[in-house]
């Protein structure tokens, strides 16, 4: 089966993107493929390449890119959402006028098209989070 997978909130303040992992990881372990992880709303908080949990803590933003390095998986960020929380790649920081990066370099921005796209491309998306 492929699979698109859609989330929509941050990594400490909801199980929706552990949940989603999980699952994730799951399906690509049983032979499943994942054509897309698309970040959205407070998901895109899952890129930060400045997350910094506390050593006893999983590192979720780190979870995902080594999840994505072992499949080749495509991880990608609305671009909408991450501007207006802040998260920035070097295309979208030197548009605005930004000196600084934060986007993990596993993960990608794009825009909306991208999981309209794997949505119709794959056979279920499955949504975490509201």
């Amino acid at each position: 089966m492929r699979f698109a997978i859609q989330i929509n909130e941050g990594p400490y303040q909801h199980q929706a993107s552990d949940t989603a992992y999980r699952f994730t990881k799951a399906a690509l372990e049983k032979g499943h493929e994942v054509m897309r992880v698309f970040f959205y709303h407070d998901g895109v908080y899952n890129a930060s390449r400045l997350t910094t949990p506390p050593q006893d803590d999983r590192h979720v933003v780190n979870m995902w890119a080594e999840l994505a390095e072992r499949y080749d998986l495509d991880m990608v960020v609305c671009v909408a959402a991450a501007q207006r929380r802040g998260l920035v790649d070097e295309g979208e920081a030197k548009r605005n006028g930004k000196d600084a990066t934060n986007i993990h370099p596993r993960f990608r921005i794009s825009g909306l098209g991208q999981l309209v796209e794997a949505a119709i491309q794959s056979d279920r998306l499955v949504c975490f989070g509201d």
